[in-house]
């Protein structure tokens, strides 16, 4: 009876030995698959080799550029009164939400970059991502704001001054930026409720929506149906806001008899034309017809034109082709001259205000 005893109690010893193994077995291999990680990690550009200080500099000029040319636009438009009219107005809170934009990206990259820590936690990750959101929202109710204002200016140029008044200018700059912070606020909610499982490797350089939600154990299905829904408000509206302004002031210019003044309707929406057309290009490129999963390259470079260099592109099309703008640097290069500023802003002013000249010249020359 004894031994009988004795052997059920290693039975039962072996059998919780057993279960217990089983236990901690399938909770490692839940560690392993199915943890709740609290830090993603950011690959960026992967192994940069000798390319790594280059690559820093070269970024990090663009991005002080980037940065130097917004802050120039918005100078101009509260210094000079010549400046202070719709359009230019909105072109300011174009140039602020470009501020905001590039600069919450671009820091993270040119750390990642020249010190290889990807570590990122999931509060801060979504809170990028909140911070990313605000200023693209705005920025795309910003662009229809301007080519409304460009509308109201060809083809109902009597009206202009009763419609496009200050009061109703701080109207659509709030109502824009409300739309932001509130539409962002919505997906950060849903974001904040996620819960996200190794593997928490994001192959980009930054928390990018699409790939955040990739890594998300929990059911993205009605996170992924709110961020449709507020693409189109957001998105697709302010762009068929924008195709219908534009079809009705090709209409009107048409109908101008003199060539001159056709060229002269035409040269005040060209700058805001070309932006719209760029900007809508590349977003176009990247959510609606990326490249294949395989390139991971062509798809990191489109996200850098995207977030570094289209920020650059805003400035520069305005001063380059803007007359209001150039004889307002003009002013502002005479001042820095008795001031003696930095040879590298002097510089980069100077060739933005003389390469316009240059290229007219080059025409007159030519003819």
């Amino acid at each position: 009876m004894k031994f009988g005893r004795v052997r059920i109690q290693r039975n039962r010893t072996r059998s919780s030995l057993v279960e217990s193994s089983a236990d901690n077995l399938s909770s490692g291999l839940q560690e392993k698959n199915g943890t709740v990680v609290t830090e993603f990690f950011l690959l960026g550009f992967g192994n940069l080799h000798n390319l790594r200080i280059l690559l820093f500099i070269l970024f990090l000029d663009i991005h002080v550029t980037a940065l130097s040319a917004n802050v120039f636009v918005i100078v101009m438009v509260v210094l000079n009164q010549s400046l202070h009219s719709p359009m230019y107005f909105l072109l300011s809170q174009l140039s602020v939400s470009e501020i905001l934009f590039t600069s919450n990206i671009v820091p993270t990259m040119l750390w990642l970059i020249l010190a290889g820590d990807g570590k990122v936690s999931v509060a801060r990750c979504i809170l990028q991502l909140y911070l990313l959101g605000v200023p693209a929202m705005s920025q795309c109710l910003l662009l229809a704001a301007m080519s409304f204002d460009r509308y109201v200016a060809i083809c109902r140029p009597l009206h202009y001054a009763i419609i496009m008044t200050f009061t109703r200018q701080l109207q659509i700059v709030t109502f824009c930026w409300l739309m932001g912070f509130t539409l962002t606020l919505v997906v950060y909610v849903f974001l904040d409720e996620l819960e996200f499982c190794v593997p928490n490797v994001i192959n980009h350089f930054y928390c990018d929506t699409t790939l955040v939600f990739e890594l998300s154990c929990s059911d993205t299905s009605s996170m992924e149906l709110v961020a449709f829904l507020e693409s189109l408000p957001v998105v697709l509206t302010p762009l068929v806001f924008i195709i219908a302004s534009y079809i009705s002031i090709l209409h009107t210019i048409l109908r101008i008899p003199s060539s001159t003044g056709r060229q002269k309707a035409f040269s005040t929406c060209s700058s805001h034309l070309t932006f719209v057309c760029m900007y809508y290009g590349v977003l176009t490129s990247i959510y609606i017809f990326p490249p294949s999963n395989n390139s991971d390259n062509a798809n990191k470079g489109l996200y850098l034109l995207y977030t570094l260099v289209t920020p650059l592109f805003n400035p520069l099309i305005y001063t380059l082709r803007n007359r209001d703008i150039r004889a307002a640097m003009t002013k502002y290069l005479h001042i820095l001259g008795h001031c003696k500023p930095p040879k590298r802003e002097l510089l980069l002013l100077s060739f933005i205000y003389m390469a316009p000249q240059g290229f007219r010249s080059a025409q007159l020359q030519s003819t």
